[in-house]
């Protein structure tokens, strides 16, 4: 009724309004009609305009707790009435406190009003919108409507949707603690608390609160250990999590070692030690205690401190002219050593000769007589004792020089013949028969068996001679070799050098001992087995080779072994092998920042000498096709002691670097003459960042799926036909299908992890058992090519056993960097065929191929083209030409040291294009240089 008569109102005035301005321009035009003489005013005066209402104060959203009401209140001016509108609506009046006053500045009327919203009103609306009321002002220009404010029923339920829990972490490793608070409203504020202290990010800078409300410890510090709590509040109450325990441990560390102690025996053998201790630094919290022993123990022997003794009394002398005589003894049995004691007491005693009854004098000329005589025999003796000194010298030296021949005329190049001749078992002056003397001279190590001196040692007619004119020149280069000649009485067999070789490898080498310790062989030469590493169904391959050679191959895993015809000396068979070695069965070689590159692969015999270099042919995952280099590469051996050992680092290559690495986009060749355990590593070449290549593989149960439960499984790997063949093989025996071809990722050198996440799943009938957003594989493990194979899954559940359509979208990408997506669609109870694509340059190739069949080039044509081409040519038209058409001259120097460098680059040819060597490839290198004559020869006797 008020509204209505304020509308009344309003029409009145209006109206009045009008008829007086009417009236004023009727007595205007009259005036005007009659004279001009009077003179009106051009307006009159009026009371200014009311401006529409505005609002000083605006009701404001609010949360009914429990039970209490809540008020809205607003306030505007000029405004002759306000009232409030809930939910479209008008409040009764009676439920309005109003409020009147005068605005000192201006004048104006203000009013303002409360309502009162209980929960009861709230309740009551039915509908999808909230409970809302407004404010709506009047003056006598018209109505203004304040903004809506909103009041909603507060609440906070009881359990968090996610708490943190307790874990274990080392010093300095990044830690992250979860936290959903439980549903509010309004939402809850999250507080954390640490030991019940509140932390504060601003304060601390190694915590961090994201967004999502998780606590993000960024170096774990021995301070951190503590009780973690989640906090939630909001304006009805306050929740707590459960605790969480963080224990931040260090793991021990060896100090130093110790000084060796003395030797515990003060005669004899005993021991010496020394110790360390776990304190650098001492494991805390838990952590893993130091490896390997705290003391060493080593013998030692410590000479015992004899005392000397006296020999037996010597004979009396004659009696002297004082009546008296003497004799003497020595302290020689034995005599003081290493410290002993002297012997005590007297060395010489004398008597009385005559007992007290020397009375009789010598006449003086009887005495010269005597004394004279005494002279004599003296100096008869002295001559006698020296005769018989220089004869047993002279017998000695005799025996010596017959006894060992010089070692170094022995080993010189002409190789002068010499004899060698027992000792004399008489003779004490030998060495002990079990230490025989050592002539030892630097050599090189044998090209070849050692004929001449197995027949001198098992069928000469004269057992004790060894002729040397006949034996194997030594290589000068490899001063490794120690020949020792023992005496043919107490040991009957040759020394051999001492090789990081087995017993069966020194076969290899065709050396025998002449004691009967003979290895395996067949037929006329023999056929020589190494011991060989345990070798796996599809990661090796093997064959007996000999100087027609052939080639090994790992089928689907881009792995081969090229030996060469004439590598395998004339007449030699050996059984060659070619490993895979297991990551988790072997130390990589990569180190620092390095990562592998390559599958470590082990070819052999490795002590097998070769006449002519092999090729060995590894896959490799890195991204080499950028302007500007970023990869530093190195070739690494892994040594007979598990050690890895630089080979080359591409680029620095010498004169003196043992082999050559040709690269192409993703494999390698390794040039090389000696047999091992090889893999390829490499780093970032600053400032440009490095990448690796990586395939990704999506694989999932093999159909029909009768579980609830569906898991996918993402692996990242190297992008290596190897890598690809594993991860197959693995997940056969799961019985896991591949989905989908695998994906490539350039995964860069930038420390940021990888990250994995699954979209868009139909919720009406699956369901993610993931909590978290995305999933993330830590950087180094992917960098380091320590782990393999690594992977994550996604476990889904669906509705029932009805639901066999799945759809989704799986997004794997390093975080500021590139990614990939699966647009997955699958039906999970249809028998999917197999799938299994073909590795990159996987063409499937017999596992071992011998003799000419392993070669493409005839051998006929490769002779005619190494006889063009290996003379060198003043115009350059020789093998460096072919080198360089080939693409095979970053290093020339190497082919350049080969007997044959067109042969070595033929070879190399051969094994860049194993299964598509076409020989027009060749025959147009070779046209470009103008070798006409080579093409007559290739299209007369090949298949050019």
């Amino acid at each position: 009724m008020l509204f209505i008569r304020m509308q009344r109102d309003q029409r009145v005035g209006a109206l009045l309004a009008v008829l007086l301005l009417g009236g004023c321009a009727v007595s205007h035009t009259e005036s005007s009609d009659y004279g001009e003489a009077e003179v009106l005013p051009d307006s009159f005066p009026s009371a200014p305009a009311e401006p529409l209402p505005e609002f000083q104060l605006e009701p404001e959203d609010a949360f009914i707790v429990k039970n209490r009401p809540v008020q809205l209140r607003c306030r505007a001016a000029p405004a002759t009435q306000i009232y409030f509108k809930c939910n479209g609506e008008w409040v009764n009046q009676n439920d309005h406190v109003t409020r009147e006053s005068l605005d000192q500045i201006t004048g104006l009327v203000v009013r303002e009003v409360d309502i009162s919203v209980s929960r009861t009103q709230v309740e009551e609306l039915f509908g999808l919108e909230d409970y809302w009321c407004q404010c709506v002002a009047w003056s006598s220009a018209g109505t203004t409507k304040s903004s809506r404010a909103y009041v909603r029923i507060a609440y906070l339920r009881k359990n968090f949707e996610q708490e943190p829990l307790g874990r274990e972490v080392r010093l300095e490793q990044e830690v992250l603690l979860q936290c959903r608070p439980p549903e509010g409203m309004p939402p809850a504020e999250v507080d954390w608390l640490k030991n019940e202290d509140a932390i504060e990010p601003s304060t601390d800078s190694n915590f961090l609160v994201t967004i999502d409300h998780d606590l993000i410890i960024k170096q774990a510090r021995l301070s951190d250990t503590a009780n973690y709590t989640c906090v939630a509040r909001n304006v009805v109450a306050k929740r707590r999590s459960s605790t969480a325990t963080l224990i931040v441990y260090v793991s021990g560390g060896w100090s130093s070692w110790t000084e060796w102690s003395e030797c515990n025996a003060r005669c004899g053998r005993g021991w010496q030690r020394r110790t360390r201790s776990c304190t650098n630094p001492a494991p805390l919290n838990g952590g893993a205690f130091c490896e390997g022993p705290p003391f060493q123990r080593v013998t030692c022997t410590t000479l015992c401190p004899v005392d000397g003794g006296w020999t037996e009394w010597a004979k009396w002398s004659a009696c002297g002219t004082e009546c008296t005589h003497w004799r003497s003894r020595e302290c020689q049995a034995p005599p003081p050593r290493n410290g002993g004691r002297h012997c005590s007491g007297s060395m010489m005693e004398s008597q009385n000769c005559t007992e007290g009854l020397c009375t009789r004098t010598l006449a003086p000329g009887m005495s010269v007589a005597v004394y004279a005589g005494l002279v004599g025999a003296l100096l008869l003796c002295v001559i006698l004792v020296l005769c018989v000194a220089i004869l047993a010298y002279r017998r000695r030296c005799r025996h010596l020089h017959g006894d060992i021949t010089d070692s170094s005329s022995a080993l010189t190049a002409a190789f002068h013949p010499g004899n060698y001749k027992p000792p004399r078992q008489d003779n004490p002056h030998l060495l002990h028969p079990s230490a025989p003397p050592d002539l030892t001279a630097t050599a090189g190590t044998f090209r070849g068996p050692l004929f001449s001196l197995q027949q001198g040692l098992n069928g000469d007619t004269s057992p004790h001679k060894i002729p040397m004119t006949t034996s194997p020149l030594l290589d000068p280069t490899l001063p490794s070799l120690k020949i020792k000649v023992y005496n043919a009485s107490t040991l009957s067999a040759m020394e051999l050098p001492t090789m990081d070789c087995s017993a069966d490898d020194a076969e290899i080498l065709g050396l025998k001992s002449v004691q009967g310790t003979v290895g395996r062989e067949r037929g006329e030469h023999g056929v020589h087995n190494a011991t060989m590493p345990s070798r796996e169904p599809g990661h090796s391959a093997g064959a007996t080779l000999g100087n027609l050679g052939g080639r090994l191959t790992i089928p689907n895993t881009g792995v081969s072994l090229l030996v060469p015809p004439g590598a395998i000396p004339q007449g030699k068979f050996y059984e060659m092998y070619l490993i895979i070695n297991k990551w988790e069965k072997t130390t990589l070689p990569s180190e620092g920042s390095q990562t592998v590159l390559s599958p470590v692969v082990s070819c052999g015999p490795s002590c097998m000498l070769l006449n002519r270099p092999v090729v060995l042919t590894l896959p490799h995952c890195a991204q080499l096709d950028t302007p500007t280099p970023d990869w530093t590469l190195a070739l690494k051996t892994q040594t007979h002691q598990g050690a890895w050992e630089e080979v080359l680092t591409v680029g620095e290559e010498t004169l003196s670097s043992p082999c050559y690495l040709q690269l192409e986009e993703d494999r390698c060749h390794m040039v090389m003459e000696q047999l091992g355990t090889y893999g390829l590593v490499g780093q970032s070449c600053p400032p440009q960042p490095a990448c690796k290549r990586l395939q990704l593989a999506l694989f999932a149960p093999r159909a029909p799926c009768l579980s609830l439960d569906y898991i996918l499984r993402i692996y990242c790997i190297h992008d290596t036909p190897h890598a690809l063949k594993e991860v197959m093989d693995l997940e056969r025996s799961l019985g896991g299908v591949l989905l989908e071809d695998p994906k490539p990722l350039l995964f860069k050198d930038s420390y940021h992890n990888l990250r994995l996440s699954i979209h868009d799943i139909p919720h009406s009938h699956w369901r993610s058992k993931l909590l978290a957003k995305y999933q993330e594989i830590p950087f180094y493990h992917i960098w380091s090519g320590s782990q393999r194979p690594l992977h994550c899954s996604f476990s889904l559940e669906r509705g029932s056993l009805a639901v066999s359509q799945l759809s989704c979208k799986i997004c794997v990408r390093q975080v500021e960097g590139e990614g990939q997506i699966f647009q997955l669609h699958t039906d999970i109870q249809e028998t999917l065929p197999p799938h299994s694509p073909l590795p990159s340059g996987g063409t499937c190739l017999p596992s071992s191929q011998v003799g000419p069949y392993a070669f493409r080039l005839p051998a006929s044509i490769r002779q005619k083209i190494c006889a063009s081409l290996d003379a060198p040519s003043a115009r350059g038209c020789d093998w460096r030409l072919l080198a360089h058409s080939l693409c095979f001259d970053r290093y020339l120097n190497y082919f350049a040291t080969k007997p044959s460098p067109t042969g070595v680059l033929l070879d190399l040819w051969e094994a860049c294009h194993q299964g598509d060597a076409d020989l027009v490839s060749l025959a147009t290198a070779l046209e470009d240089m103008g070798k006409s004559e080579v093409l007559v020869v290739m299209t007369t006797d090949g298949d050019c």
